[in-house]
């Protein structure tokens, strides 16, 4: 009779603890709507255990979710053995004070991720808690490297999962938000027009692309399964198109570039250009340092009491109007100043880079028998010998050779774009034995074959 009282007692405890989370639940929901309504609540509360246990390891401040962490993942990277004595884990752990370590055990064993064995006396890391200590380590892990995609821990659980036979749509569209959010970003670089981000952006993107690569094999495999469900396919061929998308934008990214590089602002006759300017000073942390020693004296201010102030403008005053009585007849003419135009000089290097490159095909570049491909020539070898000035003039017009909107038109450069050769640059450097040159970005010149050939100027 006792037991039964007991037990209908903590029934209706059971049941008064669950109406209270109820009621603390349907709190943050519109008086109108029921919270058991929602589906993903039900699939929430359906999880509560495993929640549980992500509660009491990060319940509390930073500190406390280390020390928690640092026990559990102690005694479970242990595979030697599978029960601990608390002698056992007290020498494991001897760094910790006595009155930490109880009360963290005793919150591991409170919420089911150490288990007591009290007839032999033990403990034992229990299979949820290293299921929740792998996929913490895989995160960590991940996250180590040089993944500034973000996507490798996503494409790793959908790896997984397709690869046991359980993928879910979940996983898919955490995949494709984060493909969607990639080409978002990368879109609004290219619309900013800063080359730096830009390029922070491409660099970002070939990283993104690598992972669509990967992933490619898993997202067939998921679209061939006859098992799969209809929301697991149509996730997936989105998948599908969201890294088409994303694939397609290397066109963008080189058509933004080229423009940036077509608008380049180059410093007078110096080859320097704002972009150089600019990465120079991101190489510095800081910038004030570099007005040091710049003024020589502090600057003195100079006062004047309202007395000076007047005497001044009385006596300004006065001059002027004697100077304007003086003045009768018409200012003497003068000689308007000499100038110096610099377009002759720079159409004089224009005209010797036409004609260095208009001599390309006969400087023996074709291919020779049996080779496949033109014939690449080192970019340094058409800018150099020459100062570092006239070789930065140059470099900054190779980018017009094969542009169509500029061969349209009249002129020097538009006989440039004409010209049957391409320019094939790269983000790296090649250092040079050269007096005024140091280093170059690694680039070549090649003949456009079939261009060549259609305009009979290559020979048979």
């Amino acid at each position: 009779m006792i037991d039964i009282m007991a037990s209908a007692a903590l029934a209706a405890d059971a049941n008064q603890t669950e109406q209270e989370h109820h009621d603390s639940l349907q709190a943050h929901f519109q008086p109108n709507i029921s919270a058991d309504e929602i589906e993903q609540v039900f699939h929430l509360k359906r999880a509560q255990p495993l929640l549980q246990v992500f509660t009491a390891l990060f319940h509390g401040g930073f500190d406390g979710v280390l020390v928690r962490l640092l026990v559990l993942r102690e005694l479970a990277a242990d595979a030697a053995t599978s029960s601990y004595t608390r002698a056992d884990i007290n020498t494991r752990l001897a760094y910790l004070l006595p009155e930490s370590l109880e009360t963290v055990l005793l919150r591991l064993r409170s919420n089911q991720l150490l288990a007591w064995d009290a007839q032999q006396g033990v403990y034992r890391v229990t299979p949820m808690a290293r299921n929740v200590l792998s996929a913490i380590d895989s995160l960590l892990g991940l996250g180590q490297t040089e993944d500034e995609a973000e996507m490798g821990f996503l494409l790793s659980q959908v790896a997984g999962a397709q690869a046991v036979g359980g993928v879910s749509v979940e996983q898919l569209q955490h995949l494709l938000g984060r493909l969607v959010d990639l080409t978002d970003e990368f879109s609004d670089a290219i619309a900013s027009g800063s080359e730096f981000r830009l390029r922070t952006a491409q660099a970002k993107w070939n990283m993104a692309c690598d992972w669509v690569e990967k992933g490619s094999e898993i997202l067939v495999a998921i679209t061939s399964d006859e098992n799969a469900d209809g929301a697991t396919h149509k996730a997936a061929q989105a998948i599908g198109r969201a890294q088409s998308k994303l694939l397609n934008m290397q066109g963008m990214f080189s058509r933004a570039l080229n423009q940036i590089e077509r608008q380049r602002v180059h410093l007078g006759q110096s080859g320097l250009s704002t972009t150089d300017i600019k990465r120079w000073l991101l190489q510095h942390e800081d910038l004030a340092s570099l007005a040091e020693g710049a003024i020589d004296q502090p600057v003195v201010p100079l006062f004047a009491t309202p007395a000076e102030m007047i005497d001044v403008a009385e006596t300004e005053l006065l001059s002027e109007r004697a100077a304007g009585v003086a003045q009768t007849g018409l200012p003497s003419g003068e000689d308007a100043p000499t100038t110096i135009s610099d377009g002759p000089a720079m159409q004089l290097e224009l005209d010797d880079l036409l004609e260095r490159l208009s001599n390309f095909a006969s400087l023996g570049n074709f291919p020779s028998i049996g080779e496949e491909g033109p014939k690449r020539v080192p970019v340094q070898d058409s800018l150099l010998p020459a100062s570092f000035a006239v070789a930065s003039y140059r470099a900054s017009m190779l980018p017009l050779l094969g542009d169509v909107s500029e061969a349209s038109l009249q002129g020097a450069t538009a006989e440039l774009a004409r010209l049957p050769i391409t320019f094939t640059p790269t983000d790296e450097m090649v250092q040079l034995n050269d007096p005024h040159v140091a280093a170059m970005s690694i680039a070549s010149l090649s003949l456009n074959i079939s261009l060549d050939l259609d305009s009979g100027t290559a020979d048979e």
